[in-house]
């Protein structure tokens, strides 16, 4: 079985946890964190060129705290993709606030800027937009419509973490950014997140977040919950951090490997290959594919070949049941692409016999 992702994991990861077992010391309640939680934190933000990293247990804890930090409140709006994991939407729901959906661009999945005009009401406080399968937005078109309208940007980068918009990785664009270490991911701890800022306010704010709003003991000063990340996890993400540059060159390499096979194989049929432009740089956490019409076709050879092709996302976030309820206007992109797109492995594990099956496969689906 080829697995759509694999946690690049081996006797470094070991070794550190056996030391925080040895050590008895799983968690910390301090202000600032455990030592491999701080450990993880300096190394993030140096790789993100960012003044802080704040660990947290999820990147939907990551999310959720940012928008408690930015003070998102009932009644105000965040404008979002749909085409996202449910994650991005839950947490703005349980703020209060209303996910106000917005539609995306073809070529990258990522919201459509054009389209935030549309959308955008006098209770709209922010937008998030995603970096879905590490493919960046339009951030400086996203931050100018932010700045005119005097919205704040959140980041959702849990899938880029390593892609970047001219030269700037995704995260530090807007006023925080959010970033996931779910087993899957480029980095894994497990489960944990991180969230990403210049700012000293929204730091602070975030720490006591992420500890149910204390500082120093029993002294809560805002609303917080238990967001800790442990430290097993953090000793796995601080050695992750550590081989995160091999580990996404082995991703690119396989990435360019199988478009390579991809365009000689089905070259004048219809299909629409990922492609970077000289903007932009994708981490390939996921080489997503759009099929059109012979989707499902695909993806069922694909898996009766052991090969783990997944769809992300079908449905989209606003035709599950909970958020059908919401008026969301025109979303024709995201409800094509929630039709039509298929992802494929490319993470390091792959050998180069495994990256010619799936070529291979997807031909056959395709000319059968």
């Amino acid at each position: 079985m080829i697995p759509i992702n694999k946690p690049q994991l081996d006797d470094t990861e070991r070794e550190e946890i056996l030391k925080v077992l040895d050590e008895g010391i799983l968690t910390s309640a301090s202000n600032l964190g455990g030592k491999r939680v701080q450990d993880f934190e300096g190394l993030l933000a140096n790789f993100l060129h960012v003044k802080h990293a704040v660990a947290v247990n999820s990147g939907t804890a990551a999310l959720h705290a940012s928008i408690l930090a930015a003070g998102i409140k009932e009644g105000d709006e965040i404008l979002i993709p749909s085409f996202t994991f449910v994650a991005t939407a839950n947490s703005v729901a349980c703020t209060g606030a209303k996910p106000v959906f917005v539609d995306i661009e073809k070529d990258t999945y990522t919201i459509n800027p054009l389209d935030l005009e549309e959308k955008i009401t006098k209770r709209t406080r922010a937008i998030i937009p995603v970096h879905l399968y590490g493919h960046p937005a339009k951030m400086d078109e996203i931050v100018e419509f932010a700045s005119k309208h005097s919205l704040l940007v959140i980041e959702d980068a849990c899938q880029s973490l390593g892609s970047s918009f001219d030269g700037k990785q995704t995260g530090t664009l807007g006023e925080m950014g959010c970033f996931s270490m779910y087993a899957s991911k480029v980095l894994t701890s497990g489960e944990g997140g991180a969230i990403t800022t210049n700012s000293d306010e929204f730091a602070e704010k975030l720490r006591m977040i992420r500890n149910h709003g204390m500082v120093s003991g029993y002294d809560t000063r805002i609303i917080g919950f238990n967001m800790r990340l442990p430290e097993i996890s953090a000793a796995i993400a601080k050695t992750q951090m550590k081989k995160i540059q091999s580990m996404l060159h082995k991703r690119t390499i396989n990435a360019k490997k199988l478009e390579e096979l991809l365009r000689a194989k089905i070259a004048n049929h219809d299909v629409v290959l990922p492609q970077e432009n000289p903007r932009v740089k994708y981490n390939w956490y996921l080489y997503t594919v759009a099929f059109n019409n012979f989707r499902n076709r695909v993806k069922k050879l694909l898996n009766d070949n052991g090969i783990g092709a997944t769809i992300y996302y079908d449905p989209p976030v606003h035709q599950t049941p909970y958020y059908s309820k919401f008026h969301n206007g025109d979303l024709k992109i995201t409800e094509w692409a929630s039709r039509s797109v298929l992802s494929l492995p490319v993470h390091p594990s792959l050998t180069e016999d495994d990256i010619n099956l799936i070529a291979s496969k997807v031909e056959e689906a395709i000319k059968s």
